[in-house]
């Protein structure tokens, strides 16, 4: 089992607070970025996203934009759906699909247990461009995982998949929106002229993905495990989860 190097994409419950593990720089950074991401989601017209829910109730594949890259979007407990995704990558099965949440209650469903330095993880990086690998909930499709017994799970630090995922009401998937082991779009443009006779929605509305991919990493083992190193340098993840 293979896991995607792609986008893929947690509010706490009660939303994302500044942690003071972090620096004073990094404490400000992400103030000012949850600001941005207000003002910004209130751009996103809500006929385009209750579209996009409608699309996603019905079994359909939404195309949007992340905070790492163009995405595919997908009911992640609907096996038709997750069955499209597939087809509009041309992506085999042995890959298994990322997974993007808003929320701890998102989460719940999907993993075993969440040990306390997972939640020191996401509350120092989430949201933003870290994957988590987990163990995952018995409820949680082998076609999600490529019959892996872990799942990879992260938030994003965009507007428009948090609000999705909000009006929702669930996890979705977050694999790249670009056939499989092909380039990625970097323009809306682009992803319409590669998947818009594909996908059946496209989310036109929000800031344009930063470009740079997950870091992706296994905390099911100790210590954890590097898959991909993004924009999250490994060594800080490392540190956090050593002193948690």
């Amino acid at each position: 089992m293979v896991y995607s190097l792609r986008p893929s994409f947690v509010l706490l419950a009660s939303g994302v607070g500044v942690n003071p593990q972090l620096t004073r720089a990094d404490s400000q950074q992400q103030s000012e970025s949850l600001q941005a991401e207000s003002l910004q989601a209130k751009s996103l017209p809500a006929n385009e996203l209750d579209e996009a829910v409608r699309c996603l109730r019905a079994g359909g594949v939404v195309a949007l934009p992340t905070d790492t890259l163009y995405g595919l979007a997908a009911d992640v407990f609907n096996p038709s759906a997750l069955d499209r995704v597939f087809a509009i990558k041309e992506r085999s099965s042995g890959l298994a699909l990322p997974v993007l949440i808003d929320s701890w209650a998102q989460l719940a469903p999907l993993v075993m247990d969440v040990p306390s330095k997972a939640r020191a993880l996401a509350e120092a990086f989430w949201p933003g461009p870290l994957t988590l690998v987990m163990r995952k909930a018995t409820g949680v499709s082998d076609k999600l995982t490529a019959g892996a017994s872990t799942v990879a799970v992260r938030l994003p630090d965009h507007p428009v998949p948090r609000a999705l995922l909000q009006q929702f009401g669930g996890p979705l998937t977050g694999t790249s929106a670009n056939f499989s082991g092909e380039p990625d779009p970097m323009t809306l443009d682009s992803l319409k002229s590669l998947l818009g006779d594909r996908v059946d929605y496209i989310i036109s509305h929000g800031p344009s993905p930063q470009g740079t991919a997950s870091t992706i990493v296994d905390i099911t083992t100790e210590p954890p495990t590097l898959i991909r190193e993004g924009a999250i340098p490994f060594s800080r993840v490392v540190d956090l989860w050593n002193s948690a």
